[in-house]
């Protein structure tokens, strides 16, 4: 079978396009050969966590990888057999273990038995979910679609030291449930987390009181402030991650502390967020509506949600997912807001 030719560089060109690209290869049994690799950013090429991502995808598929180097913007996937097993993958620095799983996940459903995924690196870093975000919002968006996945554990790790784990298990689902999420429908309650590691407290409490305030239109907003003992985090940080729960839908937004950031505008940043989905009356919230595409295609029967606006990280996904899938996305807008919806060819 000839390998199918992707360009890296196309719409968002970053690496969440070369992960995916991987998985749908691994998935689908095409070869892959991906060009442009993050051409578009300021150091381009693979960077830890996407080299880790690729490895991973391969190591699950019994696969062959060849280029793939720190710095790569080319590489060439033989993808073989998806075996179930235990696995432990480490991106080896503060590199994002919700990334990593973004490619992983959905390799994983098509595997000959249950896997065990161990990834190390951070789970609350700039430029990706935090692991409370996956915990709260995603995984039981995935929950809908049949798919359950069991935390056996979870350790926060942080920018710049990592030192972060998550300990994940899932079993084969080859037959994915169609998601309809048209209208979120009312606001049942809004809840979130708010936690540091090796900070005080008071940091955690203000990013909630903030966050609160931004949200008094709601009413209630019950949001957990924790620090972190020893055995549940490595190194110094934090996030707060809100959720939203309608009657049928879940919408999330988050932030991860930085230093010299004050708490309450990071309190600020998720609630405005927040705020704006559910001022936009979509059913699933812009960051999860694009990590959502893959498990839409690969579902039996057609699916359709509501969004505020298709990102360019999404148009992207699209794109690529029909290069390896026999599906039509199609995107629509309507009453203000933008129908996503995929059937198959």
């Amino acid at each position: 079978m000839s390998p199918i030719e992707i360009d890296g560089s196309y719409g968002e060109g970053g690496g969440q396009l070369a992960r995916l690209a991987m998985a749908l290869a691994a998935i689908t049994g095409r070869p892959l050969h991906l060009t442009n690799i993050r051409s578009k950013r300021p150091k381009p090429g693979l960077m830890a966590q996407h080299l880790t991502a690729l490895k991973a995808v391969a190591a699950i598929s019994g696969g062959e990888l060849t280029g793939a180097e720190l710095g790569a913007t080319a590489i060439r996937f033989q993808p073989g057999r998806i075996a179930g097993g235990d696995y432990r993958f480490e991106v080896g620095t503060a590199g994002s273990i919700s990334l990593v799983l973004q490619a992983l996940l959905p390799v994983a459903l098509h595997a000959d038995g249950p896997c065990r995924l161990t990834i190390a690196g951070g789970t609350d870093v700039k430029m990706a979910p935090p692991w409370d975000y996956l915990r709260l919002v995603f995984l039981p968006w995935l929950a809908r679609m049949g798919i359950e996945i069991a935390v056996e554990s979870v350790r926060h790790g942080y920018y710049p030291r990592g030192g972060g784990e998550v300990c994940l298990k899932l079993a084969p689902r080859k037959h994915l449930k169609p998601l309809l999420a048209e209208a979120p429908g009312p606001l049942r309650a809004i809840r979130g987390m708010a936690h540091v590691a090796h900070l005080p407290l008071h940091i955690p409490e203000r990013m909630a009181a903030a966050a609160r305030t931004v949200l008094a239109e709601f009413g209630p907003v019950a949001i957990e402030a924790r620090v972190l003992n020893e055995a549940e985090a490595f190194g110094t940080g934090g996030a707060l991650v809100l959720l939203a729960e309608t009657e049928h839908s879940l919408l999330g937004a988050a932030t991860v502390a930085q230093r010299g950031v004050p708490a309450e505008r990071l309190g600020e940043e998720a609630a405005l967020a927040l705020r704006a989905e559910l001022h936009a009356g979509a059913a699933v919230d812009v960051h999860a509506a694009d990590q959502l595409l893959v498990y839409l295609a690969q579902a039996e029967g057609a699916s359709r949600f509501t969004v505020r606006k298709p990102s360019l990280h999404a148009q992207t996904v699209i794109w690529l997912i029909e290069q390896f899938l026999p599906v039509r996305f199609e995107v629509a807008a309507k009453g203000g807001l933008y129908q996503i919806a995929v059937g198959h060819d």
